[in-house]
């Protein structure tokens, strides 16, 4: 069961500042073991099994945040630029510890990411969009053999997530990043700034999204992330709204709690199916054009999307896909609430 302990950072942070193919419908294997908590284990082929590169790191000092440094992850037998994701974390995730798993999937694929700390006390929002754009803007500079800006991702969680869309923005229509492929992959979604309904109007047209929300978050109400999906230029065709609930089995609990995905508090099955397999598949369909991949990436619902895996014939729960997403809980549910007078977007809350 996952544990909640980074949850207790993370909303006590927010409080200070409220201010290539699938075969995931197959059986898993019991007898393969692996680090995984649970019974059931990482794939094994297709979308969302491990990549087969060495996973190396580069780090610099970053350009805003004193004593951090900021983290690239790449795949070491490549010797050319690689497509990349920029990737914005939760409050309080500043480690890149927090979540390992994610960063090395994507480097053992074969592709780069960017881990860019901020600060979780003692500075304004703005501070932390700048100190993730800065520290981005100088992975570019500096590592131009590792990173090709020409296919480019952005991913964030909680508070990153929201900053996403306001990153990828200046990213693709200020500097160009990613004429050859572009995606936004959005978790848990907090309150989103410096993005107006004007700059959602003006993605480029190779914009491609996929935004999840998780059925036992207490954390953030998941009009925040109804808003900006249904107000994005990105056609249906595109895009994908994601719901992510929890799993029992008789002898261990997959939750879909706010911390999903999180290597520090449980590694599990959830990570790899719920998160890494989509994620891969956005990946070769966005930078590769691959039809395989949308059908597990944005498949509207298809079987090859929504289908998790089976342990002793009882099948985890589908994911469930919309591009009409309607709230299912009451906004009380959560800490933070789309009709907050902290949230920049209020007037987008129903």
């Amino acid at each position: 069961m996952k544990i909640n302990l980074p949850l207790i950072l993370i909303l006590t942070t927010l409080l200070t500042f409220s201010c290539t193919s699938n075969d995931s419908k197959s059986e898993t294997d019991p007898n393969v073991s692996d680090d995984l908590a649970g019974p059931i284990s990482r794939p094994q082929n297709g979308y969302g099994s491990d990549g087969q590169y060495t996973v190396a790191t580069k780090s610099f000092p970053s350009p805003l945040y004193s004593g951090k440094n900021v983290t690239i992850f790449y795949p070491k037998e490549i010797g050319t630029a690689r497509p990349t994701i920029f990737y914005s974390h939760p409050y309080g995730g500043e480690e890149s510890s927090y979540n390992i798993g994610l960063y090395e999937f994507i480097a053992k694929k074969g592709y780069v990411v960017v881990f860019a700390p901020y600060p979780t006390t003692g500075v304004s929002i703005d501070d932390r969009y700048s100190t993730l754009w800065e520290s981005f803007k100088k992975a570019v500079t500096d590592y131009p053999n590792i990173i090709d800006t020409s296919k480019i991702g952005f991913m964030g969680h909680s508070f990153g997530g929201g900053a996403s869309f306001a990153l990828a923005h200046k990213a693709f229509i200020n500097e160009g990043w990613g004429q050859n492929g572009r995606f936004i992959f959005t978790m848990a979604q907090w309150y989103a700034h410096q993005i107006t309904d004007a700059d959602l109007l003006n993605f480029p047209a190779n914009t491609k999204l996929i935004t999840q929300v998780y059925d036992d978050d207490v954390t953030n109400d998941h009009r925040l992330a109804i808003d900006i999906f249904k107000n994005i230029n990105i056609p249906d065709s595109e895009k994908d709204f994601i719901l992510i609930k929890k799993s029992v089995l008789p002898t261990y609990t997959y939750t879909a709690e706010h911390t999903l995905p999180n290597t520090q508090s449980a590694y599990d099955a959830y990570d790899y199916y719920g998160i890494y397999r989509l994620l891969d598949a956005m990946i070769d369909y966005s930078f590769n054009g691959s039809s395989a991949g949308k059908k597990v990436a944005l498949g509207n619902g298809s079987a090859e999307q929504i289908t998790m895996p089976s342990y002793n014939g009882q099948a985890l729960t589908p994911l469930e896909v919309t591009d009409n997403p309607i709230p299912a809980y009451p906004q009380s549910k959560y800490q933070f609430q789309c009709s907050s007078i902290n949230n920049p977007r209020i007037a987008n809350c129903k």
